[in-house]
């Protein structure tokens, strides 16, 4: 896969710091199409934030595994990935953390309706919901300001937020200009 884009700290406005020594985080994100041509997103209530599915790589699984994998927990539907979009870095550096995702775009085979989150994602108030890909876009842009911590995690707060805010934002139209 092509990188699609990179992200740093000045894209959220903040200043460039040099890190030494990233930690790298392998993970597998996306968009899921549901047979209504819906995509789904998770809401989290109480950090106000909108996001697409995904999450970590788990040691020794491919990053379509990974990504099949993720969907399933936050969603609970099996899917089919139709692409390959590519590969996004995020250089958090006031985590240390490089993040490097890989993009998929899947259709929908079996929704079973029953989610599988974790503890984390249930305490931030976690929920599917369906949208057009046009809503995603608006909400996930609109949730960007109104962003707040995690009670539950201390390393989850508005700096980290805004990555993926902006990160998933990104995705969204490079699909949408490219394959829409």
């Amino acid at each position: 896969m092509s990188l699609l884009f990179q992200l740093t700290d000045k894209d959220i406005g903040m200043p460039f710091k040099e890190v030494k020594d990233y930690k790298t985080r392998m993970a597998a994100r996306g968009i899921i199409i549901n047979e209504d041509g819906k995509i789904a997103i998770q809401k989290k209530t109480n950090t106000k934030e909108y996001k697409l599915i995904g999450g970590g790589i788990e040691n020794g699984e491919s990053p379509s595994d990974g990504f099949k994998r993720e969907v399933f927990e936050e969603t609970g539907c099996k899917i089919d990935i139709i692409h390959e979009l590519g590969i996004v870095e995020e250089h958090i550096s006031m985590k240390s953390v490089k993040q490097i995702s890989y993009i998929f775009v899947a259709k929908v085979l079996n929704d079973t309706s029953k989610l599988h989150l974790t503890e984390k994602e249930k305490a931030e108030g976690a929920e599917l919901i369906w949208v057009s890909l046009f809503d995603a876009l608006k909400l996930i842009e609109n949730s960007y300001n109104e962003l707040t911590s995690s009670t539950y995690e201390d390393n989850y707060d508005v700096y980290r937020m805004k990555f993926i805010s902006l990160r998933d934002r990104k995705i969204l139209k490079y699909y949408i200009d490219n394959y829409e």
